[in-house]
């Protein structure tokens, strides 16, 4: 699918045709990350403050927006991490994708689809029944 067609029927790669229209009027690139997502801000929200933006770089997927611009698009500080010298903290893990819906995602025990066997119920817990 070509890239006008991805922007003009999906939400999920990259940005719509609106987010593109919306950038190119108020955008004003802020930075980048290292996964090659783009920041962008203009315009005011209906609170009244600058209206922040990313642009993604392959599947929106917000888990893929490290720590210190999280803190810079949700409002939390107004400096972005490309005007200071940022370093992530050291209790900050690096970023791990969501794995939720692949094969990787994480089954307990007993999950149906894991491979682990089911623990066996100790007896201490009795299943409802009506009448109860």
């Amino acid at each position: 699918m070509t890239t006008f067609l991805k922007q003009f029927f999906t939400w999920w790669n990259g940005q719509t045709l609106g987010t593109r229209f919306h950038t190119w009027r108020k955008g004003k690139r802020v930075g980048s990350d290292e996964f090659g997502n783009v920041y962008y801000e203009g315009g005011v929200d209906p609170e009244g403050r600058t209206r922040r933006w990313v642009i993604y770089n392959g599947y929106s997927e917000a888990s893929t927006v490290p720590p210190g611009w999280n803190g810079w698009i949700q409002h939390r500080v107004d400096t972005p991490p490309t005007d200071e010298d940022y370093k992530p903290r050291e209790w900050q893990k690096p970023h791990e994708p969501n794995l939720t819906g692949s094969a990787a995602a994480y089954r307990p025990k007993g999950s149906i689809l894991g491979t682990e066997e089911r623990p066996r119920v100790t007896g201490d817990y009795d299943a409802w029944t009506p009448g109860n």
